[in-house]
C-alpha cells in the first residue's frame, strides 16, 4: 500500500488510542490495518491469529500461491496490492463458472470447485458463511490443505461452530472472535499481510 501523509496521521491516532498491547509487531500491523479500514477500534479485541499464521501466509504469498476469495468485494479490495507486489493469481468463488447446484449457494459451490483446483491455496472468506462452511468440510475430509485461511464473514447460523472447527485444525488461520465481520476486514488483513511479506521477501528477492 502506498502511504500518504493523511494515512500516517490516521495511523498515529490509532497507535495513540490503542496504547499498550500484547500483539507481536506483525500481528499489530494487521490489527491497525483493520482498524484503519473500518474506523472501529473494537477489532483490537476481536482478531485471532493461529500460531505461525502470518509466517505461513507470508511464505505462501512469496511462493506466488493462488489466492481464492469468496466475493468480488474481496477480490477488488486486494487486487492492486497483489499486482504491485507478488502478482499471485486471484480467483473468486462467485465469479467461477459452474453448473447449477441447488443444494449450495453460488459462493459455496464456486469455492468448492476452486479449492479442488488449488488444494494448498490461500483462502479468504470475507462475506459468505456458506463458503467458509464448505472450506471447513473440505479440510475435515482432508481433501485440501490450505496454506492459510482468513475467515471474517458476518453470520448468525453456526458461524461460531465453523470457526471453532477451523481453530481446532492444524491449518494456519486468521479469524474474528465475533460475528462482526465483512469483506472490508478480510481485504485489510490480506493487504497488511502482503505488505509484511513484501518487506520480508519481495524487496530483496
Amino acid at each position: 500500500m502506498e502511504w500518504h501523509s493523511s494515512d500516517a496521521q490516521s495511523l498515529t491516532i490509532i497507535d495513540r488510542e490503542i496504547g499498550a498491547h500484547v500483539f507481536s509487531p506483525a500481528e499489530y500491523e494487521i490489527v491497525r490495518r483493520v482498524i484503519y479500514a473500518t474506523a472501529d477500534f473494537e477489532y483490537k479485541s476481536l482478531i485471532r491469529f493461529s500460531e505461525h499464521a502470518l509466517h505461513a501466509g507470508a511464505a505462501a504469498l512469496a511462493a506466488r500461491t493462488a489466492i481464492v476469495v469468496d466475493s468480488p468485494m474481496v477480490r477488488v479490495g486486494i487486487s492492486q496490492t497483489i499486482q504491485e507486489t507478488f502478482a499471485n493469481p486471484v480467483y473468486c468463488g462467485v465469479e467461477t463458472f459452474t453448473r447449477p447446484q441447488k443444494s449450495k449457494t453460488v459462493a459455496a459451490w464456486g469455492m468448492e470447485n476452486l479449492a479442488k483446483r488449488h488444494l494448498e491455496g490461500i483462502f479468504v472468506i470475507g462475506q459468505a458463511q456458506t463458503a467458509l462452511n464448505t472450506i471447513i468440510d473440505l479440510i475435515e475430509a482432508e481433501e485440501i490443505k490450505p496454506a492459510l485461511v482468513i475467515a471474517t464473514p458476518a453470520g448468525f447460523l453456526n458461524l461460531a461452530a465453523a470457526k471453532e472447527s477451523l481453530k481446532n485444525s492444524v491449518i494456519p488461520h486468521i479469524t474474528l472472535e465475533s460475528d462482526k465481520g465483512n469483506a472490508v476486514v478480510a481485504a485489510a488483513i490480506v493487504d497488511g499481510l502482503v505488505d509484511l511479506a513484501w518487506q520480508a521477501y519481495g524487496k530483496n528477492g
